[in-house]
């Protein structure tokens, strides 16, 4: 058995207890005679506690105040303060009231010392000499009683904190649970508004390609009455070529979107003059400002302002302003277009006296497909793109663009910001001479399966003086090309059975294909398409509908080939 006579009062009892192990019990042995002491150790060598003597009772109290017993084996008599009064302390004490006395006594006593005793916390009197065994068998069941009620408030300790984390868990859980709860209901409630904002656009969508086939159609018919006028038939055909150009222009929104959304879209970045993108956003937008009624007025920088851009890409984003404003003014409204430069800032303004945008509604209106919840009853229409482009052809222009308004009726103000480039010392561009292009026939073989395509066509070349065959097959169309020998082959793409990359492929295995300038005209227009047509074998790539002015300028460029 250890005997540890080290006291030192404030020393912490759990760290000391967790050093010795939780298994561990200690016995306090107060006697003022060192021999008996010794001899109690001899006694409990064997008895696996750690006994811990004390001197006297004030040695004792310090030991109680620094340390946990499983017994206390205490001497009656001793000088100073006895094992009764010292006892009566004891258990005062909260901590200590617990723990088992065992009093030694070299005296008899009477019964009222030993009734004083056992009241005052003794659970045993030992007569001195002590019967080793008979201590041992006592010390033996203290010890026990000790680890086994460490045992279970270590349990209960445990099951606490077990307890406590469960505890913790559940809040974490619920917290984890509300947050998902909230997160899901998010979810759902931006679903259901995408839903609504596609069912809006799909629709949106089938009025705007209506509203142009309308009056098409009514145009056609006129042009189809036996007798109609040259006035009406003119303004039929003004008409159909003011609706199919509406149409291709949603079109091309709607593409320009996707290419933008997917990062397709490249931009022909040069040094170039703000006036004449001023001029062509001012000339496009001038049909609609027109037919509404609107007045226009153009304020613009004094000097010339010269900037890094795509002039087409950032015009089209200054005109899908002036059209915005057009669309949500009331007719006969005005619209202003502003610009300056300050520090190397171009800010373009474009400003309308329209039905404006409340402070909802502000925030989103750059969202692909927004439109204001006024759009119906101005009859503006369209696809609610032409923000979303906007934005992003001024961003890809490294500028920024945003919306004001001071409220419904109060108008809107749109504000673009771009950067001006240092100028830079460059000779004067010489103007390119234009080289007149010979007027004369070509040979021109159309394949489509599309037979009022196909035919519509050559009708619009042969008007034009060319010579034309039409086909409507893959097949027929390489028959038709030994046969007729075309300069220049108008190919489209889906075709059934040979389709018309395939086609394309065999058409410059021959030798007429091999010296034919060789056109795809389809749908299809994005990058990977003309990649596709391009590794088939075609030479240039046009998409549907195609412009007459773009056909006619290809056609009429075309170089004269040389069959080999």
């Amino acid at each position: 058995m250890n005997v540890d006579a080290r006291h030192t009062a404030g020393r912490d009892p759990s760290s000391q207890d967790a050093a010795a192990g939780v298994d561990e019990a200690r016995v306090l042995v107060v006697d003022d005679q060192p021999r008996n002491l010794e001899a109690l150790e001899a006694l409990l060598t064997q008895s696996g506690c750690r006994l811990v003597p004390a001197h006297s009772a004030d040695e004792a109290l310090l030991a109680l105040l620094d340390q946990e017993f499983a017994a206390i084996i205490l001497d009656v008599k001793m000088p100073g303060m006895g094992g009764l009064e010292l006892a009566e302390i004891i258990k005062k004490r909260r901590r200590t009231r617990d723990v088992p006395i065992l009093f030694l006594t070299a005296h008899m006593l009477d019964e009222r010392d030993v009734l004083r005793g056992y009241n005052s916390g003794a659970v045993d009197y030992l007569t001195k000499p002590v019967h080793s065994d008979i201590l041992k068998s006592k010390i033996a069941v203290f010890v026990d009683l000790y680890r086994r009620g460490r045992a279970v408030a270590q349990a209960n300790e445990s099951l606490r904190r077990e307890v406590a984390e469960r505890e913790s868990a559940q809040q974490a859980l619920q917290l984890v649970n509300i947050e998902l709860e909230r997160r899901v209901l998010e979810r759902t409630e931006a679903l259901e508004r995408a839903d609504r904002r596609k069912d809006e656009f799909l629709a949106s969508l089938a009025h705007e390609l209506r509203n142009p086939l309308a009056p098409i159609r009514s145009a056609v018919e006129i042009l189809r009455l036996p007798n109609v006028s040259d006035a009406d038939a003119a303004q039929a055909r003004a008409v159909m070529i003011r609706q199919l150009d509406q149409m291709t222009r949603l079109i091309d929104d709607l593409l320009d979107v996707s290419r933008i959304t997917s990062d397709k879209l490249d931009l022909q970045i040069d040094r170039v003059e703000l006036s004449p993108i001023i001029a062509m956003a001012v000339e496009t937008s001038r049909p609609l400002v027109l037919q509404r009624q609107h007045t226009l007025s153009v304020s613009a920088a004094q000097l010339p302002v010269e900037l890094d851009a795509d002039p087409a890409r950032l015009a089209q984003a200054i005109n899908n302003l002036l059209a915005n404003a057009a669309k949500y003014t009331p007719q006969g409204g005005h619209i202003a277009l502003t610009t300056e430069v300050q520090n190397r800032q171009l800010t373009i303004r474009v400003a309308d006296n329209g039905i404006g945008i409340d402070q909802v509604t502000l925030p989103r209106v750059f969202e692909l497909f927004a439109q204001g919840d006024h759009a119906w009853r101005l009859g503006s229409g369209g696809l609610g793109v032409g923000l979303t482009l906007a934005r992003r052809l001024v961003e890809m222009h490294g500028g920024t663009l945003e919306a004001e308004s001071a409220g419904p009726g109060l108008g809107s103000t749109f504000i673009i910001r771009l950067p001006v480039p240092e100028p830079r010392a460059e000779p004067p561009v010489q103007p390119e001479k234009h080289q007149v292009i010979q007027l004369d026939p070509r040979r021109i073989l159309i394949v489509d399966d599309n037979v009022d395509a196909a035919e519509m066509l050559a009708v619009m070349l042969h008007g034009w003086g060319h010579d034309t065959r039409v086909v409507y097959d893959g097949h027929s169309a390489l028959t038709a090309a030994e046969e007729f020998q075309p300069e220049i082959v108008l190919l489209d793409l889906g075709l059934p059975t040979l389709d018309g990359y395939e086609t394309g492929r065999r058409l410059r295995e021959t030798a007429c294909g091999r010296s034919a300038l060789v056109v795809a005209v389809t749908g299809w227009g994005q990058e990977q398409d003309v990649a596709r047509s391009r590794a088939a074998g075609f030479d240039k790539h046009l998409v549907k509908p195609v412009s007459p002015q773009v056909l006619r300028t290809l056609v009429e460029s075309a170089p004269r080939r040389v069959a080999i």
